[in-house]
């Protein structure tokens, strides 16, 4: 990295600044540190495609929770699909996850309740 950032530096005054590629460089070089994140923190990925996988059945159905009835079936809908995806990141089978849940949790305790999240999840005995 730190040699492509000095190419990057070494190549940049030859561009004119308003090209597509002295945009480029310049848009490089103005975003190192951010560039670097992911090279440093090796857990990070370098794009969020995972991110994007995770809301494309939200994109899908745009027109079909377009009127979720008020403000609150809205927010249901988004604590719904963000268990759903939560679930399948955790590999748990979410239909199987959310009837689990829904059948338990009324007889458990209000204290423990982050042991229904999907990461932490054990199916009922």
């Amino acid at each position: 990295m730190q040699q492509f950032h000095s190419w990057l530096a070494g190549h940049a005054p030859t561009l004119l600044p308003k090209s597509p590629l002295g945009q480029a460089f310049g848009y490089a070089l103005s975003n190192w540190q951010a560039l670097n994140t992911f090279v440093e923190h090796g857990i990070l990925e370098a794009d969020n495609n995972w991110s994007e996988r995770a809301l494309k059945p939200v994109v899908l159905s745009r027109k079909n929770w377009l009127f979720a009835g008020s403000e609150r079936g809205g927010q249901a809908a988004a604590v719904a699909f963000s268990l759903i995806e939560t679930a399948k990141l955790n590999g748990v089978e979410p239909y199987a996850y959310l009837r689990d849940v829904l059948e338990r949790i009324n007889g458990h305790r209000q204290d423990r309740l982050h042991e229904l999240l999907p990461m932490h999840w054990k199916p009922a005995a």
